[in-house]
């Protein structure tokens, strides 16, 4: 191909991202999922064993009085669950969206790919051999457990004939995931320790404290930020690497620092709310859909919706079977898993 052929192929696909993509829709869907998500926010707040009016929890967020029995729950139970789910959806959302921005994979995702199920695996080993330990360094372990699942994925995908493909990298993962849920669940029986961790096998935000959103805001912050610096290079990149390569982007270094905020999100993530899955795959499809291909909208529309689906899927968890609790990930799953097959059968061709 001569270079002004491939200079107009860019240049093409360059047209074609800004065909596809509805900024005035993306706002719609921008400020219509922060008003949702704080409508969610408070009526599963006020949802629970004790049922609390929204004018309650209004005046216990606002105007909070320790003596009343009632804002102490609000404030101390409720509220750090409640944010936790948001927070932990709009991690797996990001996630999601950059390692398929970056893969250029449609079935890419943290659940998919082996991260959350290497979280899972550190965090078993934690609680066998150092229990007690700091939530801080559950945090760091959860990170070096994401980095292992994905590396491993990677690794045993790469020896495959043909190179990385979506559908074999995706059956690597499954593959992966398998064996070190297994190594979790043989962890469990051994040291007897699977009631700790039948909370991050289930899926779920119950036990959400204030300290752990304290703890893992700072990085999840700072990552929230590096994605929306990345998300222009992460356009490009969803283009094809020659293409982005051709517009002068540095996609070594891009999908190094993708892939660290990926790690942080997903490890944070699976640190509060255990090995949850098909956040980050429905999330980023559904916001591709509604405003396009531009990373620029589909980071922080990621962000809304990915909440707004955890906080949801909480407050149906506390609703199916009262005053029992259905696990979060199997509701998710609920979605997931047709929706998975329906990516598969369709081959991905809207990326």
């Amino acid at each position: 191909m001569s270079i002004r052929s491939a200079e107009f192929t860019e240049i093409e696909k360059l047209e074609e991202i800004k065909k596809h993509t509805h900024p005035v829709i993306a706002l719609v869907v921008l400020f219509g999922g922060i008003f949702a998500l704080l409508i969610a926010i408070g009526l599963s707040i006020s949802f629970g064993a004790a049922d609390i009016k929204l004018v309650t929890v209004w005046t216990a967020v606002f105007n909070f009085e320790p003596e009343i029995t009632s804002h102490q729950i609000i404030r101390d139970i409720r509220m750090p669950r409640v944010l936790g789910a948001a927070i932990v959806g709009s991690c797996f959302a990001v996630a999601g969206a950059l390692m398929q921005g970056m893969t250029r994979n449609p079935l890419a995702d943290s659940g998919l790919l082996g991260l959350n199920a290497g979280a899972a695996f550190m965090l078993a080993l934690c609680f066998a051999f150092f229990p007690g330990l700091p939530y801080m360094y559950l945090i760091m372990y959860s990170f070096l457990g994401a980095g292992l699942g994905v590396g491993i994925v990677y690794g045993v995908g790469s020896l495959s004939r043909g190179g990385l493909t979506p559908m074999r990298l995706v059956l690597a993962g499954a593959a992966v995931s398998a064996l070190l849920g297994a190594l979790s669940e043989g962890i469990a029986l051994y040291f007897q320790i699977g009631q700790d961790l039948a909370f991050w096998y289930a899926g779920g935000v119950s036990g959400t404290k204030w300290i752990n959103l304290q703890i893992m805001s700072p990085w999840i912050i700072v990552a929230m930020i590096g994605a929306i610096i990345l998300s222009r290079s992460i356009t490009l990149l969803s283009l094809g690497e020659e293409v982005a390569i051709g517009l002068g982007q540095r996609t070594k270094t891009i999908k190094l620092f993708g892939m660290l905020i990926v790690l942080v999100l997903a490890g944070a993530a699976v640190s509060v709310v255990g090995a949850v899955g098909f956040v980050g795959l429905i999330v980023p499809h559904l916001t591709r859909y509604l405003v396009g291909h531009d990373y620029r909208w589909i980071i922080p529309c990621s962000v809304v919706l990915g909440g707004l689906l955890v906080v949801l899927a909480d407050l149906a968890a506390r609703m199916i079977n009262p005053p029992y609790e259905t696990p979060i990930g199997a509701l998710i799953a609920f979605i997931g898993v047709p929706f998975f097959l329906y990516l598969a059968r369709k081959g991905g061709k809207e990326l």
